[in-house]
């Protein structure tokens, strides 16, 4: 999942005209009261219930009695006043409940939930011990629960008619690189134990995806106990493959009716009508032996996920005069860091081991949707290797590294390989090369993030990229193997109330501008119809998911909080989505 670039585009002008922007509700309230409301509970004694809330909401602000006195009548709720109960509810449950929510978000993260590939997910007991989680969170809430077969975990808050409305998330997360999580001070993070440190909640899937399950099961929960009706049924689908292919939600999609309208709590505000198609591209190198008298590159290793840009990139080298390297590799650092370093802020480390010389360049790891927000380790280690001056075996290593500057170099918009197109309003295609790693077959495989906006359709991409590494293979004879999955992107033009009422939700809680915007990142939003993404990540604020030291910020929790509770009711409540 993953971040988003607001821009106006034609689609965006489009989905204006349609009356898609926040709509103005002069009789409701909006961010300058929600904060003086929340400063009075913080300054004063704690309501012990929503009612008791209530009391001091209708003192602070006698325009809310009306509507206050028609909800403990238990009569029915609409405009205005609907409107203003959903959103004290849900300042109620961010202030009630945000520590509970924290401290789930902790037995969440603690549960490590990324794909191993030696089990299918549903077998996982990782996996399978977060839905036993969830269910027990379920029914304690009062919530209906169900299992699909490990693959989905459902959560419902039933509403009065047959009609439902999806929510879809995700429990599974991409594997951390334990010596990439260090703060500036030295501290040393576990990915995998929840560590706040001022208002930032540490920790491998806090805003990816964790943090939205927490956030949005609290609301549930506060939504039934307020006893305020909804028209929907509102049903949570917590999907446990979505960083690796989605494969669990195409088995439910088999079992299931999906409901006709979804959204996703795994992208961006405020809210998401258009995402790129997400790519791995894959190039295999097969093992060459060298003989030891000349120096090789004997190992090299960056990123645990394709769809991360990671912090660190590390080679090995062996054989050969390793004094001479070594001496060669540190005359040429000064320089080298001169040249490249106007791209982004790196270091390269080089040390002598008791056989080999280890290099290691750090970068600014950042989700693999969003190379601009990073520094690449891996092209600039294999830059560094080529420019210092060292005569390196040629093997597998120095054909990869040879490979991703000839065709990547420290660009990431495909500028080099000759590819590269934008859409105006999705953005630019990004093509970041990430992973190295030898496999367990023993082949070299260098793998690249790609993200495609409308323009071209995923064959023709693809056949242009194949293309050109096979022209570039034969000019270096190298025996390569290409892989390439390429998705599609995805651009909705939704219409009507549910789409206003989330911005109205969004623009008027945060105060900031609420327009439909396009994410750099993919979702299992294409997997699902009518669907759109509403948070968590905030507009100006880097995306932390995939990231090193990933974090969650809790004023951005609380507000993820205030607004799915808010959510919750008023799309419950909708006469008509469309």
């Amino acid at each position: 999942m993953q971040q988003f670039r607001v821009s106006l585009s034609v689609l965006t002008m489009g989905l204006m005209a349609a009356g898609l922007t926040a709509p103005a509700f002069a009789e409701t309230l909006k961010k300058p009261a929600l904060d003086q409301l929340a400063a009075a509970w913080q300054g004063g004694k704690p309501a012990a219930s929503f009612n008791a809330f209530l009391a001091q909401a209708e003192k602070a602000n006698p325009e809310l009695k009306p509507a206050v006195a028609a909800y403990r009548k238990k009569a029915p709720l609409a405009g205005d006043d609907l409107t203003n109960i959903a959103r004290l509810l849900g300042l109620y449950n961010r202030l009630h409940n945000q520590k509970a929510v924290i401290a789930s978000l902790g037995t969440m993260v603690a549960l490590p939930t990324a794909r191993n590939v030696q089990i299918p997910p549903h077998e996982n007991p990782t996996i399978i011990d977060f839905g036993k989680l969830v269910e027990k969170m379920a029914k304690d809430f009062g919530l209906a629960y169900r299992n699909v077969d490990n693959r989905i975990f459902e959560v419902s808050l039933k509403g009065k008619g047959s009609e439902e409305f999806g929510i879809l998330t995700h429990s599974d997360v991409v594997p951390a690189v334990l010596s990439e999580w260090v703060l500036d001070d030295g501290t040393k993070l576990d990915p995998f134990t929840l560590k706040r440190v001022g208002d930032r909640l540490y920790g491998r899937g806090t805003i990816d995806d964790k943090g939205s399950i927490a956030a949005v099961l609290y609301a549930m929960k506060t939504v039934k106990e307020s006893g305020l009706p909804i028209q929907r049924t509102m049903r949570l689908m917590i999907e446990t493959t979505e960083e690796t292919g989605g494969d669990a939600m195409e088995y439910y999609r088999g079992k299931t009716k999906l409901p006709e309208y979804n959204i996703v709590l795994d992208s961006g505000y405020p809210a998401v009508v258009a995402e790129k198609g997400a790519g791995s591209l894959s190039v295999f190198f097969p093992a060459e032996k060298t003989d030891g008298t000349v120096t090789a590159i004997t190992d090299m290793g960056a990123a645990a996920a394709v769809n991360a840009i990671s912090q660190t990139a590390t080679a090995t080298l062996k054989g050969g005069d390793l004094a001479a390297a070594l001496a060669k590799l540190e005359a040429a650092k000064p320089a080298f860091l001169q040249k490249y370093e106007p791209q982004g802020k790196f270091a390269i480390a080089v040390t002598r081991g008791a056989d080999s010389v280890d290099i290691k360049v750090t970068g600014t790891s950042a989700h693999g949707s969003e190379p601009q927000n990073g520094v690449n380790p891996l092209p600039r280690l294999g830059l560094f290797l080529q420019e210092s001056g060292i005569a390196l075996a040629d093997n597998q290593f120095l054909k990869a590294i040879k490979y991703i500057d000839a065709l990547y170099g420290t660009g990431y918009l495909g500028e080099k390989m000759g590819v590269g197109y934008k859409d105006d309003f999705m953005g630019p295609l990004t093509f970041s090369p990430n992973l190295i790693r030898t496999g367990a077959d023993g082949r070299l495989v260098m793998a690249v993030n790609t993200r495609m906006p409308r323009g071209r359709t995923p064959d023709e991409l693809k056949a242009q990229v194949e293309a050109k590494i096979n022209e570039w293979a034969a000019a270096n004879k190298a025996k390569v193997e290409i892989k390439y999955d390429q998705g599609n992107w995805m651009a909705r033009d939704p219409s009507g109330q549910w789409l206003s009422t989330l911005l109205n939700i969004y623009g008027d809680t945060t105060g900031l501008e609420a327009k439909p915007v396009s994410a750099a990142g993919a979702t299992t939003a294409k997997q699902m119809p009518n669907a759109i993404s509403f948070g968590p990540g905030m507009p100006g604020k880097k995306y932390t998911g995939h990231n090193a030291k990933e974090y969650k910020e809790v004023p951005d929790l609380e507000a993820d909080l205030q607004m799915f509770t808010e959510m919750l009711v008023r799309i419950g409540n909708l006469q008509q989505m469309q």
